[in-house]
């Protein structure tokens, strides 16, 4: 879905960001969610492809319903603030690929906690019609007070007085997480859903198989094609 209209600009993005960030809603789920989805995205710099993984599962019980995965070139520079615009269409591509509709999606990137409200996750929930959260690795925007070394510890993330989601500690003595509501769900539920989705690793299951997915993708599809030894 790479569309003619996609923003070729650092300027156009910025000004579309500042335009979509009013149709985000942060509204209740209707219904705890039975099919939850991972997405992530990997890179090849130097053939400048890029990698787009899903991997639906069931919720709670975390077992894997279906994977897709999509191969394409790379469209937009990485600008930070901007990742949406260089991630989104092929996520959009490989969630045209599978047959079970998820009806929440995790995203490893931002959501609201954004400089101009709209991260990956909020855009693609927005592109996509489905709830979203963003389940992010490093911190884009906002501030947080200290927060423990122990698993469970958590602050909420906020800028200027308002809170633009949670930082979590999901393991002991690891690094945290920086979740926060896309669109179509709530401050607590993201952050509920998260902690559910969270078993022995640092990141959710679902982002965690998305992301070993993205790779097994990437270094298939880069790897030399194998010689026979006459």
């Amino acid at each position: 879905m790479w569309t003619e209209d996609w923003p070729p600009t650092y300027e156009e993005a910025r000004r579309l960001q500042a335009l979509l960030r009013s149709q985000v809603r942060l509204a209740p789920l209707p219904h705890p969610p039975r099919l939850l989805a991972g997405v992530d995205v990997s890179y090849s710099k130097a053939e400048r492809k890029i990698f787009g993984s899903i991997v639906i599962m069931n919720f709670p019980e975390m077992t894997v319903v279906e994977t897709a995965g999509m191969t394409g070139e790379e469209r937009f520079p990485y600008i930070p603030g901007l990742l949406s615009f260089r991630e989104a269409p092929i996520l959009l591509e490989a969630l045209a690929k599978i047959q079970h509709r998820p009806e929440l999606i995790l995203v490893d990137g931002q959501g609201i906690a954004h400089p101009r409200g709209l991260g990956l996750a909020s855009h693609l929930g927005l592109l996509s019609g489905i709830p979203t959260i963003g389940c992010a690795k490093s911190r884009l925007w906002g501030d947080f007070d200290t927060l423990g070394d122990q698993a469970g510890s958590c602050r909420p993330l906020s800028w200027h007085g308002q809170q633009l989601g949670w930082v979590l500690r999901s393991k002991n003595n690891c690094r945290p997480l920086f979740i926060s509501p896309g669109h179509l769900v709530t401050m607590a539920e993201s952050l509920t859903i998260v902690r559910l989705c969270l078993r022995k690793y640092r990141l959710p299951l679902p982002l965690r198989e998305a992301h070993l997915l993205s790779n097994t993708i990437r270094r298939q599809e880069i790897s030399p094609p194998s010689r026979r030894h006459r």
